[in-house]
């Protein structure tokens, strides 16, 4: 059993199967949403590495998934179907990488009480730099700290989701307002970036830890993509993270 400010739950099943559902011995339940164009194989990497968990990866359209002409890929309007995937089971962990740390948030203040603790790692998008020339310019910046050894794994997600896809979406992600949603979450917020991270710099990713009610900010080693190249660092954040505000009873 879970309390989590002042309520108690059990953790259940979903009631409609979200993409690769793997059961845990504890109580805690982790629902990720990988980044734009990103993959299950991608969130896997840090969701494997949490101990004593339940762990589910949901796909969506620009989200390791196709999004065909006229399909809805504005942060709010995927958050609904984030909120439909997690079904009638109790208060979970979300956890959004990147452009996907807008949907979850969304999730997050359409449904509260389904909503445990939030982490977002890499959250985008900075108003100051929400046109494409300065995504750009911040996205190149941060590439010269990436890793060159994810390349292979990055151009089979980005294959399967497709670049016309993730253009959409991260056209209607530049225009959210991540902070402002912040405002009306309730839950405790973790907000991670990687060192060298130009997209989510420091004064951003404090930004939003600050507009979250109970928010928090910090930094790890790497760039951007924190998940791959850095997986176990991150897991063990997260873990403790869960570990602090989601506590077994």
């Amino acid at each position: 059993m879970i309390s989590v400010r002042g309520r108690s739950w059990l953790r259940r099943r979903p009631s409609r199967p979200a993409e690769r559902d793997q059961p845990g011995t504890g109580a805690a339940h982790v629902v990720a949403v990988p980044g734009l164009g990103l993959s299950t194989a991608v969130a896997r990497r840090t969701l494997d590495q949490l101990p004593d968990v339940a762990r589910t990866v949901v796909l969506l359209p620009g989200y390791g998934r196709r999004a065909p002409r006229g399909t809805p890929v504005a942060p709010g309007q995927l958050a609904a179907r984030v909120v439909d995937r997690l079904g009638d089971g109790g208060p979970v962990v979300l956890v959004g990488h990147s452009a996907s740390c807008q949907v979850v948030a969304e999730a997050t203040r359409r449904a509260p009480d389904r909503v445990a603790a939030l982490v977002l790692v890499g959250p985008t998008t900075d108003p100051r730099a929400a046109t494409w020339p300065a995504l750009v310019h911040r996205w190149l910046r941060t590439a010269a700290h990436e890793r060159p050894g994810q390349i292979p794994l990055l151009v089979r997600a980005y294959a399967r989701t497709g670049l016309v896809s993730m253009a959409r979406g991260m056209d209607a992600a530049r225009r959210h307002r991540l902070d402002r949603i912040l405002a009306g979450v309730p839950c405790p917020v973790l907000v991670v970036r990687g060192r060298d991270d130009a997209i989510c710099p420091a004064d951003w990713a404090a930004a939003l830890a600050t507009a979250a009610p109970r928010g928090t900010a910090e930094t790890l080693a790497g760039a951007h993509m924190v998940p791959i190249t850095h997986s176990q660092v991150l897991a063990e954040r997260i873990a403790a993270f869960v570990e602090d505000h989601v506590v077994e009873r």
